[in-house]
């Protein structure tokens, strides 16, 4: 383990730092620099622009980008710059329609917190109806980019992957041409668009997965030429397989999805406190330092506010990044939050392992719903443990799909 410089804030300065500071925690690829930039400041900024009026009508398009709709705060989502609730609070007075698509769309990714909170790494399964896996024979090709000579629509997509963010609808179609049209597993895929995505989760990343491919509903999602001409008009007559589209129509070939093995978790929590954590601050000493992770990066942190006299201290998990090899791009945001986090805070940064950096401190913390960090916070000295800032707080009922789990209570 080794103490790492804060950075100071600014994309050049951040990406350098991550380059020198960060080096083999990361895939060696050249990725452009990400149009969303990271930090608390940014974040603010952009909720305050953002105007629900029309989201609802076109929250799905796609191009030209004047058309498009989508927030494009889910990557401070994700890394709690912004949280869910101050998220559906924001839209409290934009038109009714619009603040309703919205906020379901906000419900949408807590309902992926509450599956993946209650299953954990069983989310990595098919998890109502068995997809073809993937076969690593049929990998190489798709190593490099998936979607080399294919039509502009997911070559566009790739490239807009590859800085950090695309919107739901095209991440929807590189999906689907991935696992239904190509017969790659969907687990893969979801390891790849993890890699690129600002807002790559395990809950939210894999949710998607599972309802494009059909493994939460039978019915993989169906993408053919007809939904980039209504998504993204014009785009086919710019394409040069206009005349050629490998998409023009629907695979015939597609294989009825057979019902899996269903996890009982599912239809029941055995330990709804265990996935909730708790409902108010767990105090057994006095903490030293706060722990933050890359699951609660802002200043709405629990912990984090409730001690604004104390040290930060974040942790790069070199075991973990060794083995993820994310893009540069996601590195690039994390230092970019903490660096801006850095001028407001006094923020100690490490590489190594965080059970081994942070043994023996006192850390005042914020319950965090993943398995890595429950894993990790059972061999740490945790002094006192807030509660994670639920939306909706985890129930007993059944959560095997979004419309049985928005219906308990």
């Amino acid at each position: 383990m080794r103490p790492l410089a804060v950075p100071e804030p600014g994309r050049p300065g951040i990406q350098a730092w991550v380059s020198s500071e960060l080096e083999g925690l990361f895939s060696g690829e050249e990725v452009p620099a990400a149009s969303i930039v990271g930090g608390q400041r940014a974040a603010d900024a952009a909720l305050a622009a953002f105007q629900v009026s029309g989201y609802a009508r076109r929250r799905n398009e796609v191009w030209p980008w004047s058309r498009r709709g989508a927030s494009g705060l889910s990557p401070y989502i994700r890394h709690g710059l912004i949280t869910l609730a101050r998220a559906h609070a924001h839209v409290a007075d934009g038109p009714e329609s619009d603040a309703a698509k919205f906020r379901d769309e906000l419900l949408w990714q807590e309902y992926a917190r509450h599956l993946y909170a209650r299953l954990g790494s069983a989310t990595g399964r098919s998890l109502r109806y068995s997809v073809q896996e993937f076969t690593a024979s049929s990998s190489t090709a798709f190593s490099n980019n998936p979607w080399q000579g294919s039509a502009r629509c997911l070559n566009q997509a790739w490239d807009e992957l590859r800085a950090g963010w695309i919107t739901n609808q095209q991440r929807m179609w590189l999906a689907s041409h991935w696992s239904v049209r190509h017969h790659l597993g969907w687990r893969e895929g979801e390891d790849l668009f993890f890699r690129y995505l600002l807002d790559g989760s395990r809950a939210a990343n894999r949710l998607g997965w599972q309802w494009t491919v059909g493994a939460l509903t039978g019915k993989p999602y169906g993408f053919s030429r007809w939904q980039v001409e209504m998504r993204a008009p014009g785009l086919c007559q710019s394409c040069p397989l206009a005349q050629d589209c490998p998409i023009e129509g629907w695979p015939a070939d597609i294989p009825p999805h057979p019902r899996a093995v269903v996890d009982t978790r599912l239809r029941r929590d055995p330990d709804v406190a265990g996935t909730a954590g708790p409902s108010s601050p767990k105090r057994s000493a006095q903490p030293a330092s706060v722990w933050l992770t890359a699951e609660s990066l802002g200043d709405e942190d629990p912990a984090l506010a409730a001690h604004p006299g104390l040290p930060v201290d974040f942790v790069f998990d070199e075991p973990l990044l060794s083995r993820l090899r994310l893009a540069p791009v996601r590195l690039v945001f994390l230092a970019e939050c903490l660096a801006d986090l850095a001028t407001r805070r006094e923020v100690r940064l490490w590489r190594g392992r965080p059970t081994e950096v942070l043994a023996g401190i006192p850390l005042a913390v914020t319950f965090t719903p993943v398995p890595g960090w429950r894993q990790r916070a059972t061999q740490m000295e945790l002094a006192e443990i807030h509660p994670w800032p639920w939306l909706r707080r985890p129930h007993a009922g059944p959560v095997g799909s979004f419309t049985a789990w928005s219906r308990a209570r």
